[in-house]
């Protein structure tokens, strides 16, 4: 069994399934905190600031988008990886569940090994610690924040300021789709008026000096750094 000390926050108004689910992940050694509703969970974040945070969408008194929203909110947890847990042929909008501030989505019903699976996939999102707090370390990329330079396997490139920024705000929240809208008002700001083709031109930019694997599109949506 492997230990870890992840903390991880679960919350459905459904028994029966937080504890099948609770039960798994102690069993390989996580550190478990349960909610029957979106404001208990909030509240439980708050106080624990886990790692993870599974959320049902369907809650009583305060629903998962909701719950997510306001999770947010708090600075301490910008770093939190959190998911929804949804039944399957719910008619769910996921674009709603990535603007409400999610990274992920877990279908019911699920498996231990396959939950399990999950769950260490979705940890790994979290960013490597690092000793300087001006460097952001994703496997073999590092982003100097103070220098404004990003080391790509072990190469050094210099990106102009904008696509820094751009770079940046993608990778504050691995995996979140950020809408153009978002791309806008958090790089070149809302009374910023820009050609709607500038966003695609300093993606592909950014591509080219850190590889197209880095940087996903959501067509009609935005962008995602995985």
């Amino acid at each position: 069994m492997e230990k870890t000390e992840a903390r991880i926050l679960l919350a459905d108004d459904e028994s029966d399934i937080l504890e099948f689910l609770s039960y798994n992940l102690r069993k390989e050694g996580f550190e478990v905190f349960c909610a029957r509703d979106g404001i208990e969970a909030l509240e439980l974040a708050n106080k624990y600031r886990p790692d993870l945070i599974i959320l049902d969408v369907m809650m009583p008194g305060m629903d998962g988008f909701e719950a997510c929203r306001q999770i947010r909110k708090n600075a301490e947890l910008q770093e939190t990886v959190i998911a929804f847990l949804t039944a399957r042929g719910e008619d769910l909008s996921q674009v709603e569940g990535f603007d409400a501030g999610a990274d992920d989505y877990i279908r019911k019903p699920v498996r231990p090994r396959v939950f399990i699976s999950r769950i260490r996939a979705l940890l790994r999102r979290i960013p490597a610690a690092s000793e300087d707090l001006n460097k952001l370390i994703y496997n073999d990329l590092i982003i100097d924040k103070e220098k404004y330079v990003v080391i790509k396997s072990g190469i050094e490139t210099e990106l102009s300021k904008k696509e820094f920024e751009l770079l940046l705000l993608l990778t504050s929240r691995p995996n979140k789709v950020f809408t153009r809208d978002e791309i806008f008002a958090g790089v070149w700001g809302n009374d910023v008026i820009v050609g709607e083709r500038t966003i695609d031109v300093h993606i592909r930019k950014i591509r080219e000096k850190i590889g197209v694997e880095s940087i996903k599109t959501i067509k009609g949506v935005g962008y995602y750094f995985s």
